[in-house]
């Protein structure tokens, strides 16, 4: 019993005492922590135009570059997969909230789009057409996913190489089309 009250006892003893009160005065630790900042003269000169003028291209030398898309090949900023990457996720995104917003405002309008509806609807369609539309909204799903997996591999630093990037846009562009026709077939 006597062991456990010294033990308690000490513990209460060293918890007491905070860090920074036994190793820092704490004059210096409150000099430290200073809230007002030293003034500082501020001088203003007049210039002419001409001298302004000459002051804002210097600036903007200094500027960095940030060159306009118009400068690329347009093979590499229209029809790369990082542009078709950010398309085809808005494209998905604009779809989903389109139909999230149809299905909550159809019973307001009178519309049917409660899932057998839909499936009726679709059983009677032709089947070409039915390829067409899984197609449409099947390939954008799978050129996403697959070029989300390519910009995993830029953030871990690799595929920067011109020729790497220009193969694998090929490469995605024909896995996307084979995934977007494999879907139409399996389901």
């Amino acid at each position: 019993m006597l062991a456990q009250r010294v033990g308690v006892a000490a513990l209460r003893q060293g918890a007491a005492k905070p860090f920074f009160a036994q190793n820092i005065p704490k004059a210096a630790l409150a000099a430290g922590i200073s809230t007002s900042s030293p003034l500082r003269a501020v001088g203003s000169t007049k210039v002419s135009q001409q001298d302004g003028h000459q002051i804002l291209v210097n600036q903007r030398l200094n500027r960095p570059v940030s060159p306009h898309l118009a400068i690329y090949k347009i093979e590499q900023t229209w029809f790369g997969s990082s542009a078709w990457n950010r398309i085809t996720g808005c494209t998905l995104s604009a779809t989903m909230y389109g139909f999230s917003l149809a299905y909550l405002a159809a019973p307001l309008v009178g519309l049917h789009l409660e899932s057998a509806s839909i499936a009726s609807f679709a059983a009677g369609l032709p089947l070409a057409i039915k390829g067409g539309i899984k197609f449409t909204l099947g390939f954008p799903f799978v050129y996403h996913a697959i070029s989300g997996f390519k910009h995993l591999l830029y953030d871990a630093g690799k595929g920067f190489a011109k020729t790497t990037i220009i193969q694998a846009d090929k490469y995605i562009w024909a896995a996307s089309f084979l995934g977007a026709i494999g879907l139409v077939a399996f389901l």
